[in-house]
């Protein structure tokens, strides 16, 4: 199975998202166990590990990017 394309890939398009939803960085970062600064960091052009943009892709995307997401990573089993 193909690696589905991730909607948000850096910290800007993190960025985006949380202004489009309305939450400040700790709200946004929290839930995927992200320090409020390490957020500002990525939001700020440091580089995003690979699990970290799979998440904030789970949590934070669409439920369809999400889906196919949580999907590819189960058939890696």
């Amino acid at each position: 199975m193909k690696a589905p394309k991730l909607e948000i890939k850096d910290g800007f398009d993190a960025r985006q998202v949380r202004t489009k939803l309305r939450l400040n960085q700790a709200e946004f970062w929290g839930p995927l166990n992200v320090t409020q600064s390490g957020g500002s960091r990525y939001e700020s052009g440091r580089d995003m590990p690979g699990p970290v943009k799979l998440l904030v892709n789970i949590v934070h995307g669409s439920p369809r990017q999400a889906e196919r997401l949580v999907s590819y990573l189960r058939s890696k089993e």
